[in-house]
């Protein structure tokens, strides 16, 4: 394990009574010197904040891009991914919650700065950074210091996140990101309280403000979770949201959920609820509604919104057949798809590829 090391945190004010307060995400946490955040990483020390976690990497991977998921991402691309440790979220339901709810820090095993990790990326022949396996909104410091690095050579960057914060960090964060897909996990405030302790309507704030106003390509994904999330009725009132809010042209994804952290006594999510959820999405009128975890060729493709026909077929993260032209519109009919494209070769596959930084 690395030190611990400690950097001048953003986003935060002194209070009267000798605290200090986080205003990088709604949590608000007002902290006594040598306290820590609920998110573990953001400490008081010597009367200012810092973010513990500066610098330091609980690993490094090149994944395709399809596995954040963004499927309208220059699809096929590669994409080079890291997080740190912590979380401003507490799901009870977390798929990555050896990392996300770390206490201890002994994940972080890998230190580099911004500059190397954009060296490191274009070296792997990426096309991006993603800043994922937990939520860069807590470690937003690196994070934008680290896509400022990386768009100086020419690489994309990724947010994979809850999109849990409060506006002016927000602002500053999202403006030097290209991509975001952010994780809607449920659509009524009890779930969120219940569930993940947070609230609904700070996460609706970021995604109306980033498809008003931000130039950032959005994806969101919905983890289904039985007999908690699932329901029809929410389901509908979720995509009904995203079409009248967001418009039909917002991919969505449906996850299935699988046992894990503190929620090990519900079952997996059956993919009948998954084909169905993407029934009800595309029945309210959403153009690209996608299925994940599981093998479906049917809800992994995307078609054509004009004439209905397969354009990029996928099981998984694999791309099995391509025909989408380089402006990214329909061959037969010439309809627009929606993303960001370019010239397509050969896909980067389903493979993930762990990386030593200092060998990259």
């Amino acid at each position: 394990m690395i030190p611990e090391s400690s950097h001048p945190g953003r986003w935060w004010h002194a209070l009267e009574d000798g605290r200090i307060q986080c205003d990088l995400c709604p949590r608000d946490c007002r902290l006594h010197e040598g306290q820590r955040g609920a998110c573990f990483v953001r400490k008081m020390e010597n009367g200012r904040m810092v973010l513990t976690t500066y610098g330091r990497s609980s690993g490094f991977c090149v994944d395709p891009i399809e596995k954040k998921p963004l499927n309208h991402f220059y699809p096929g691309s590669s994409v080079f991914s890291f997080g740190t440790a912590g979380c401003n979220l507490a799901c009870k339901f977390c798929q990555n919650w050896d990392i996300s709810k770390s206490r201890d820090m002994d994940r972080l095993m890998d230190a580099a700065g911004p500059d190397e990790i954009a060296r490191a990326a274009a070296r792997m022949g990426s096309k991006s950074v993603a800043y994922t396996y937990n939520d860069p909104v807590i470690f937003a410091e690196y994070a934008i210091d680290t896509a400022q690095a990386c768009r100086a050579t020419g690489l994309k960057n990724v947010a994979v996140t809850a999109g849990y914060m409060h506006e002016a960090a927000r602002r500053e964060f999202y403006a030097v990101m290209d991509a975001a897909n952010v994780d809607l996990k449920g659509f009524t405030d009890d779930f969120y309280v219940k569930y993940c302790g947070g609230h609904l309507q700070p996460i609706l704030d970021t995604l109306t403000y980033l498809h008003r106003e931000t130039r950032v390509w959005l994806e969101l994904t919905t983890l289904l979770i039985p007999t908690l999330n699932d329901s029809e009725t929410e389901i509908r009132a979720l995509a009904d949201w995203v079409a009248r809010e967001l418009g039909p042209d917002v991919p969505l994804h449906f996850s299935a959920f699988h046992p894990d952290y503190k929620l090990r006594d519900l079952p997996a999510t059956p993919p009948a609820t998954l084909a169905r959820a993407r029934e009800l999405a595309m029945a309210a009128g959403l153009h690209y509604v996608y299925t994940g975890n599981v093998h479906d060729r049917q809800g992994d493709t995307t078609f054509c919104p004009g004439c209905g026909k397969p354009l990029i077929v996928r099981d998984w993260y694999e791309i099995l057949d391509y025909r989408l032209t380089d402006q990214g519109t329909c061959p037969d009919c010439g309809a627009a798809v929606a993303g960001r494209f370019e010239h397509f070769e050969r896909p980067f596959g389903a493979r993930r590829i762990p990386v030593s930084l200092h060998r990259a």
